[in-house]
Order: structure tokens, then sequence, then C-alpha cells
């Protein structure tokens, strides 16, 4: 008997022949993923006159299963950021990882000075573009949020192709579609963040999560929310959605019995 777990399983030689290794060999060209499986939804932010809101829930679905229930997709860095990942959940321990190090490497560094979230969002930009161009992207849609080095707020995001944008408002995924226009009606352009405080931006995204989880399939009731201000942040990873009603979806056709 063979005792090797190489060998464990496979026909005897002597009746089968030898095992011929070179079909595990491919004259392919090498690939990379192209269909992320574990993947999260939106993320959504808002600016306001001393800061940043920003949130994502805690879903990672596999497919389009509801499959990892309790996946904080918010990160921050030092006391005046935060990184929300939409898109591949693998790519985004990757970025994880890669930000970590960099904090580490911040904070044991002797030039005095920490990375703002201007810094840090042309970071990424970079580390995003670089790898679209290997045609190896990170299926990833990053916002972020906080202080500038002004310690005024910043917004912006960053795509695989390495595509980079900013606005008052901002989301990803679904929320692009069904959340940006409830957080317009709080702040529609740059000139009007001056005049919302922490409440207004704060209960404008809670709305939207709300939306979204009625709306998106990808979503859940368990959300994460941060809040970004010169005196640091504040961080919730554990919220749950207030005052749900399905009451909208009697009026939905299709709906339950309703034939017309």
């Amino acid at each position: 008997m063979n005792h090797f777990p190489q060998a464990w399983g496979r026909p005897r030689n002597a009746i089968h022949g030898a095992y011929n290794p070179s079909v595990l060999h491919s004259s392919d060209p090498k690939a990379h993923t192209t269909s992320p499986i574990v993947t999260g939804t939106s993320v959504l932010a808002v600016k306001f006159k001393d800061g940043v809101v920003i949130a994502a829930d805690n879903l990672a679905s596999y497919g389009s299963l509801a499959r990892f229930t309790d996946v904080k997709r918010l990160r921050t860095f030092n006391r005046r950021t935060v990184v929300g990942f939409g898109g591949d959940v693998s790519d985004m321990q990757y970025l994880d990882r890669l930000l970590l190090s960099l904090d580490i490497e911040e904070n044991y560094g002797s030039s005095g000075h920490d990375l703002n979230a201007l810094n840090l969002h042309t970071y990424l930009a970079k580390v995003m573009y670089k790898r679209r161009s290997d045609i190896n992207p990170l299926w990833n849609q990053l916002l972020v949020a906080g202080l500038d080095g002004l310690d005024q707020p910043f917004l912006s995001s960053v795509d695989l192709l390495g595509t980079t944008f900013s606005s008052p408002t901002l989301a990803t995924g679904f929320g692009a579609h069904l959340a940006q226009p409830l957080l317009r009606k709080v702040v529609d352009d740059g000139a009007k963040v001056g005049s919302v405080t922490r409440e207004q931006a704060t209960n404008a995204v809670r709305e939207c999560m709300k939306v979204l989880f009625y709306r998106d399939a990808r979503s859940l009731d368990k959300y994460s929310i941060a809040v970004i201000t010169k005196d640091g942040v504040e961080l919730k990873e554990d919220e749950e959605l207030e005052n749900q009603s399905w009451g909208f979806a009697e009026m939905i056709k299709g709906y339950g019995t309703q034939t017309v």
C-alpha cells in the first residue's frame, strides 16, 4: 500500500498504467477573476457642514444567496478617514490588509505627518489603476470619506478602473439609482453643504438604508454607519433599521393575491 497522501485515491499503476500529470497543464493564457462570487452591495455617504456620514449594510451575498450577515464593510483609517467597500469581499480583504500595513508604516514613520482623506483617496486610486493596467483589477468600488488637509469635509469614490469622482453625495451599487435621488434632496450641490446639519445627514442616510432594504434583494436590515468630524470617527457597526413598514407593497401590482 502507498502511504503517501498524494497517491491516495489513484488507481494502481499495475492495472491502469502510470498517472499522466500533463493533463493538469494548460496552454491557455493566464486568466484572472472576471466574476466575483461573494459581494457586498451599496455604500452611501453624504457631506454635512462639519464632516461626512457614511453607511453600508453588513451583508455579503454568495451569488444571490444572503450568505454572510456579519461582514463589516466600513474601515477606519487613522482618526479622520473611513473607507467604504462595495463589490468583491476577497478583494476588500486584500485592500484592508494593504491599508493596515500603510497605517503601521505611517504610525512608525518619522515624518510627523498623518495621511488625510485626500491623501488616502489618491493612494487608493493609484492602486486600483495599477491593478487595472495589469489586467487584474480589484473588483471594488470604494468611497473615501473624511477630512482633507484643511479639515474640510472630503468625499470621493474610486472604481475598479481607477476612475475617480467627487460629489456632496455618493453611492455605490443599487444605491446609485435608489438612494442618490433621496440624498440629493438634502444637498444637491457643494454650495449647500454648509447648511446641512449632522442630524439631517444622518437621518437621510438611515432613511436611504431602509429604502434599499425594501428594494434591493442583496441588502440587509443590519448596517454600519460612521460619522467623521474634527473630533474623530464615531463608528456604529450593529445598527438595525427602525419603523419598518411594508404597507406600500399593497399598491404594487402582482403583490399577494392581486390580479390586476
